[in-house]
C-alpha cells in the first residue's frame, strides 16, 4: 500500500532509531507520554498540548476569545493571526527550555487543536469549541488557524495542528465514551466531513485526531474506511493521527467492539491510529505476541510519530527556524492587543430599538449579573491563565468612569449552581473587597511579600504565579468583613480546580467566619461546601490558601438566598440612566463533561436551551424599573432570550482576556459591532430534533424549516450597508467556477466593518428525492471588509465547482442542472440587505471527489 510505504521509506536517522528499539518501547514511544528513549535518542515527550483559543494549561499566555467567538469574526485574517500567536507563545515556552530537555504534558509543540466538529445542536456543551453549525464557515476558518500555527513552511513547521474530532461527534458528553452514531451518507458528505476535508487538503494539517464515538458499529479510531481509505487515500493526508484521550481503551471497555486492550490496541493500530492519547498502546506487545497486529504496522505508525518530531526541529538534530522565538514572546503587547481585536470583532448586536446603543458619554450605568465580573466567563474552557484580564464590569467602570457605575449580581445563573461571591459582600477597611496578603511560604508565616486590595477571590494560577515575587508554592490569607445582602441560609463553596494528571497532592484551605473555623485541611475533591446562616450583620471573615500543588486556581463561591440578591440589583438601578445586564451561561454550565446537575444543564450539556429562569426572574425585574436595559449576553452557545425582555441585545459570547474592554467600548460607540452568527438561535428546545439524533432534518439553517429567534449570519451595526450585484445573471457550465461581484456600499453616518455573505438557494424541488432532508440553502462565500460612511467595495466570490454541488441521499457528490438563486448581502436572505443574482446551470458534473 503506496501511504504505508511512504511511511516506511522514512528519514535514515528515523529508521536507525525505531531499529535500535524493542517492541515494548516502540509502545511506549506511541503513548501521549512517551518516555525517554535513551538508544534512539530520545528526551521524554508529551504529546499532549492544547491551543484552542491561545495556548492552554500551562501558565501565562494570550487568551482569545473561545473559538465560538472567533468564529463570529467571520475573519478568516484575524483566525490565520491569533493561530500565528498561538504558536509563537508555544515556541516561546519551548525555547525557554534546551530543545533536548524533557517535556511533561502542556509543553510540546504538538497542539491538539482547532475542533472543527458541526455544532450541530446547541444543547452540546463542548460546542463552544467550534467554528458553529455550518460546514463552509468551518471549514474556511480551520484552514486560516491550521495555517497559522503551523506556518508558511511544511518542512519546518512552527507548531503542529491537530485539527479534531474525526468525525462525527457533538455530544452528548455523556455517553461519548460509547455512543454510536449512524449518520447517513448525505448527512456525512455533506455536513459531518468538509471541513476535515479542507483542513487537509487546503489547510495541509499535519494530524488528525480521531473521536470518541463509534460510526456505524465501528469506533472511529479503529475505522479504516475513515482512518485510511477516506483521509490517506481520498484526501491526501501524509502526517500523524492520534486518538482522544482514552479513546482506545474506549474500544474494549465501553464500545465492545474488541475484549480487551491488546485487541483493541490492535484494532486501532491496524485502523490508521497512529498515536495513543492514553496507555492502550501499552498493550501492543502483547498484541504482537498473538498475531493481532505486526511490528511492522507499529513501525509505520511509529515513524509517522517520530518525523513529526524530527520536522519540528525536536530530535534527531533538526533544525527549525522556529527555535530563534525568544522566551519574552509570550504575552507580548502586540498579542494583547489582537486578543481586543478578536473580541471586538466577535461581538454580534442582535437588537437594537430606537437606537438604544451607543449609550452617551458620561452615563450613569447599573451593571448587573453574575457573568459580568467572573474570570471564567472570560477564559472559558481549554484556557492559559490570562495575565491582565479585564471583566466586563472592569471595562465599564473604565469606559464610563468608577463613579458612574454601580455593580450587584442580582441572581444565579442557574437554580442550584454557585457563582462567584461578588466584591459586594465583602468589606475591609471601609472599602469594597478584601486585604490579600501573599506569603513566600506555604505556611503564611513571616511577613507578606505583598499586600493589595482584592474585590473578589477569583484566582486562576494554574502554572503561574499570582505575583513575579512569588515562587511555584506560597501562602495567601484574604481577610476583611463577609456582607451578605440579608439574612438567611447561605452556601460557601471553596472551589480548587485540581490538577488531575500526575498530583501526588493538593492545595489546602482555612475558612473561618464571625471568628469560628469553617474548614481547615486539603481540597482533596476540588470542593469544600460550607453553610452558614446569616442574621444578616457584617462579619469577619478569613481565608488561607496553601499552595503548594499544581493545583489550578481558588474560587469562593455562593449558593445566596434568591430575594436578597434581587432586591439590591433593583435598588442599584435607582438613579442610574441604564442598566446592562451582562446575563446567560458559564463555562461551569456548559463544557466537557462536567460534573453538574441542576435544572436546564446535565453532565456538561443543556437540556434547555432557554435563559435559566433565576436570570429570566431577574430580567423581568429590571425591566420593571422602567429605566433603559441592555442585556450583554455571555455563553458558548446559542441562549434562547426574549427579544422583548430588553431594548438592546449583544451577544459577547466567552470574549477571552479583553472582553471586558471590547465589551465596554461596544456600549460606548467606540466599537461598531460587526460580528455575525455562526449558530443558529432557536427560540425554543421543542424546534430541536432529539439531541441524540444525528441526523441533520430541521438542523441548523440549512435544513431548519421554522422561525429562529436570530438566524446563521444574523447581525446588526450601527451603521447600515446597501448592496448592488454587478450582474443580476449568471450562466454556468457544470463542473466549471463562476464568479460574482457585487458593490457594498455604506450608506449609513458611522464607519463599521460588514461581513458580505454568499448563499446559494438550489431550484425549488430541485432536490427532493435525491436529498433528504431538503437543502433550504448554503453558505458559499463571504468577506468582512471596513468602510466608512457613503464609502463603496466591490467583492468579488468565486464558486468552485463543489460550491455549486448537490450531495445526493447515497453520499454521492455533484452538480445538477437547474435555475438557481444567489443572494449576496449582509446576512441570509430574507433577513439582511442584499442583492440576487439569478443562476443557469447547465449540464451535469457527476461524482466530484470524495
Amino acid at each position: 500500500m503506496i501511504w504505508m510505504l511512504l511511511a516506511q521509506a522514512a528519514d535514515p536517522a528515523i529508521a536507525a532509531a525505531i531499529a535500535t528499539m524493542t517492541v515494548e518501547e516502540k509502545a511506549a514511544q506511541l503513548q501521549s507520554t512517551a518516555p525517554a528513549e535513551p538508544k534512539a535518542k530520545l528526551p521524554a515527550y508529551d504529546w499532549w498540548n492544547e491551543g484552542l483559543h491561545g495556548l492552554a494549561r500551562n501558565g501565562h499566555a494570550t487568551v482569545f476569545p473561545q473559538a465560538i467567538g472567533m468564529a463570529a469574526t467571520w475573519d478568516t485574517d484575524l483566525i490565520h493571526r491569533i493561530g500565528d500567536v498561538v504558536a509563537t507563545e508555544a515556541r516561546a515556552k519551548f525555547n525557554a527550555q534546551p530543545v533536548d530537555a524533557d517535556r511533561r504534558i502542556y509543553e510540546g509543540l504538538t497542539i491538539w487543536s482547532p475542533n472543527i466538529n458541526i455544532f450541530r445542536d446547541p444543547r452540546w456543551g463542548r460546542g463552544q469549541e467550534t467554528y458553529g453549525e455550518d460546514p463552509y464557515l468551518t471549514g474556511r476558518l480551520g484552514v486560516a488557524f491550521v495555517t497559522g500555527l503551523q506556518g508558511p513552511d511544511a518542512a519546518h513547521p512552527k507548531v503542529i495542528a491537530t485539527p479534531k474530532h474525526l468525525a462525527v461527534h457533538s455530544g452528548p458528553e455523556a455517553g461519548r465514551d460509547s455512543f454510536d452514531v449512524d449518520p447517513s451518507p448525505q448527512d456525512l458528505e455533506a455536513t459531518y466531513l468538509p471541513a476535515f476535508r479542507l483542513a487537509v487538503t487546503e489547510g495541509k494539517a499535519q494530524s488528525l485526531m480521531c473521536a470518541y464515538n463509534s460510526i456505524h458499529g465501528t469506533p472511529a479510531c479503529a475505522s479504516a474506511p475513515l482512518m485510511i481509505d477516506r483521509i490517506r487515500k481520498d484526501w491526501g493526508f501524509t502526517g500523524f493521527t492520534v486518538s482522544d484521550c482514552d479513546a482506545i481503551a474506549n474500544i474494549h471497555l465501553f464500545h465492545h467492539y474488541r475484549l480487551d486492550a491488546a485487541a483493541a490496541a490492535a484494532a486501532a493500530v491496524k485502523g490508521g491510529t497512529d498515536l495513543n492519547c492514553g496507555t492502550a498502546y501499552a498493550a501492543l506487545p502483547q498484541a504482537v505476541s498473538r498475531g493481532l497486529v505486526t511490528e511492522a504496522e507499529i513501525d509505520t505508525a511509529l515513524a509517522r510519530s517520530l518525523e513529526a518530531r524530527r520536522a519540528l526541529g525536536i530530535a534527531f538534530g533538526a533544525a527549525n527556524p522556529w527555535r530563534r522565538v525568544k522566551p519574552s514572546a509570550l504575552g507580548a503587547p502586540a498579542h494583547h492587543a489582537l486578543a481586543l481585536e478578536a473580541a471586538r470583532k466577535s461581538i454580534v448586536l442582535l437588537k437594537n430599538d430606537a437606537d438604544r446603543l451607543p449609550l452617551k458619554p458620561g452615563a450613569r450605568i447599573a451593571v448587573i449579573g453574575a457573568d459580568a465580573d467572573d474570570l471564567g466567563v472570560l477564559q472559558a474552557n481549554y484556557h492559559g491563565t490570562a495575565i491582565a484580564p479585564v471583566t466586563p464590569l472592569d471595562g465599564i467602570r473604565a469606559q464610563f468612569g468608577a463613579t458612574n457605575v454601580r455593580y450587584a449580581q442580582g441572581s444565579l445563573l442557574a437554580d442550584g449552581a454557585a457563582v462567584v461571591i461578588p466584591e459586594t459582600a465583602f468589606r475591609s477597611a471601609g472599602r469594597t473587597g478584601l486585604k490579600a496578603e501573599y506569603f513566600a511560604a506555604t505556611d503564611l508565616i513571616g511577613t507578606p511579600v505583598a499586600t493589595r486590595q482584592e474585590r473578589r477571590i477569583d484566582v486562576d494560577h494554574n502554572r503561574a504565579s499570582p505575583l513575579s515575587q512569588l515562587g511555584t508554592q506560597f501562602g495567601v490569607r484574604w481577610s476583611g468583613e463577609f456582607v451578605p445582602p440579608g439574612p438567611g441560609d447561605y452556601r460557601l463553596v471553596v472551589d480548587v480546580p485540581a490538577c488531575w494528571k500526575n498530583c501526588t497532592r493538593h492545595d489546602a484551605v482555612r475558612v473561618s467566619i464571625d471568628g469560628k473555623p469553617l474548614a481547615d485541611g486539603d481540597v482533596k475533591r476540588g470542593r469544600i461546601e460550607i453553610p452558614y446562616t446569616s442574621d444578616g450583620r457584617a462579619v469577619p471573615f478569613a481565608l488561607e490558601l496553601q499552595h503548594h500543588s499544581e493545583d489550578e486556581g481558588i474560587r469562593l463561591l455562593w449558593l445566596p438566598p434568591a430575594e436578597p440578591l434581587l432586591r439590591e440589583a433593583v435598588a442599584a438601578t435607582e438613579g442610574m440612566d441604564a442598566i446592562v445586564a451582562v446575563v446567560g451561561l458559564s463555562p461551569d454550565l456548559e463544557g466537557e463533561a462536567l460534573s453538574v446537575s441542576v435544572p436546564g444543564f446535565v453532565g456538561g450539556d443543556r437540556t434547555d436551551i432557554a435563559l435559566p429562569l433565576p436570570q429570566q426572574r431577574l430580567l423581568a425585574a429590571l425591566k420593571a424599573t422602567g429605566k433603559p436595559l441592555v442585556i450583554v449576553l455571555t455563553s458558548g452557545s446559542a441562549v434562547a432570550v426574549d427579544p422583548a425582555a430588553a431594548d438592546a441585545i449583544l451577544t459577547a459570547w466567552y470574549p477571552g482576556e479583553a472582553g471586558g474592554t471590547a465589551i465596554a467600548e461596544t456600549l460606548a460607540g467606540r466599537n461598531n459591532p460587526a460580528g455575525r452568527l455562526p449558530v443558529t438561535f432557536y427560540r425554543q428546545t421543542s424546534d430541536l430534533p432529539a439531541f441524540v439524533d444525528y441526523g441533520m432534518k430541521e438542523r441548523t439553517y440549512r435544513y431548519f424549516t421554522g422561525t429562529p429567534l436570530w438566524g446563521f449570519g444574523y447581525g446588526l451595526s450601527y451603521t447600515k450597508f446597501g448592496y448592488v450585484a454587478r450582474q443580476p445573471t449568471a450562466t454556468v457550465t457544470a463542473g466549471a467556477s463562476l464568479t460574482i461581484e457585487a458593490d457594498v456600499t455604506n450608506i449609513g453616518a458611522r464607519a463599521g466593518d460588514e461581513v458580505a455573505q454568499v448563499y446559494l438557494v438550489p431550484p425549488a424541488g430541485a432536490a427532493t428525492g435525491i436529498t433528504t432532508p431538503v437543502l433550504q440553502r448554503q453558505l458559499v462565500g463571504f468577506r468582512r471588509l471596513s468602510l466608512t460612511p457613503g464609502k463603496a467595495s466591490r467583492v468579488a466570490f468565486t464558486l468552485d465547482p463543489r460550491a455549486m454541488s448537490t450531495v445526493s441521499r447515497d453520499g454521492t457528490r455533484s452538480v445538477v442542472p437547474g435555475q438557481y438563486r444567489l443572494f449576496v448581502g449582509g446576512g441570509q436572505p430574507d433577513t439582511a440587505p442584499g442583492a440576487w443574482v439569478d443562476l443557469t446551470i447547465t449540464g451535469t458534473a457527476t461524482e466530484l471527489p470524495k
